[in-house]
């Protein structure tokens, strides 16, 4: 990794956005820590069963299908519910990989762009309800000026989920680690679930403006840390420069 760890490049949160940004790394790994303890009864099962990663990947794509086409149906409650099974899914097929010792780089590659994909239909699936129902809305406008914001905040959120992955991806294709970020994967599917589950059309409406929002806010703050992480290589001069 570029930079040294103390250094210009090192990445790390200055001043007070230090401490914030350490207490939610490790709450977020307690999360994580807690959920892979409380599934790993349910991933030991699964092995006994002779049940593969890419089965879960699988089903977690059919599940986020479903649950797209039962939000396009108006069926927020099931919908919330699938998708929840479907983020279960997620979960356990990295669990499993790991259990199995079966994790390969193209079963990595396989999982993202499959994520990729599963949410893309979801967050397609809601904004195709907000615009087949204009009637129903919360704002006060015409049919047409909130085809255009729905339609405008779903791509939004579409865009701004796949930022996130991309500099991920593409961070760790330069050799950076890029772990950071408040809004990943988890935190936009905990969303949509938990509006889904409320069943009020107003909170969907507001997720789906929280989730693009949050999402290029998390694509920033990839790019502010990967900017971290190279400048320090890049203005350090070659070794034949050097005094």
């Amino acid at each position: 990794m570029s930079g040294t760890p103390d250094g210009p490049g090192s990445g790390a949160p200055s001043g007070l956005q230090a401490p914030v940004a350490g207490r939610l790394a490790v709450t977020k790994q307690r999360l994580r820590d807690g959920a892979h303890a409380i599934f790993e009864p349910l991933v030991a099962l699964l092995v006994r069963l002779g049940a593969r990663p890419d089965h879960l990947t699988v089903a977690g794509l059919a599940l986020s299908a479903l649950s797209g086409l039962l939000f396009l149906l108006a069926s927020w409650r099931l919908g919330g519910l699938v998708l929840a099974l479907a983020g279960l899914c997620d979960v356990l097929d990295g669990q499993l990989a790991r259990r199995c010792g079966g994790e390969t780089r193209f079963g990595a590659f396989l999982d993202s762009t499959i994520d990729r994909l599963g949410e893309a239909l979801v967050i397609l699936g809601i904004t195709g309800f907000f615009v087949r129902f204009a009637e129903n809305q919360p704002l006060e406008v015409s049919p047409t000026i909130w085809t255009l914001v729905v339609t405008f905040l779903g791509m939004l959120a579409l865009v701004g989920s796949f930022l996130v992955s991309y500099t991920r991806a593409r961070a760790e294709g330069l050799g950076i680690d890029c772990k950071v970020g408040w809004f990943e994967r988890p935190e936009r599917i905990a969303l949509l679930v938990i509006a889904g589950l409320l069943g009020n059309l107003g909170v969907m409406f507001w997720a789906l403006a929280l989730l693009g929002l949050l999402s290029f806010w998390t694509a920033f703050q990839r790019v502010r840390h990967v900017w971290r992480q190279t400048r320090g290589a890049e203005l350090d001069p070659p070794e034949g420069m050097r005094s």
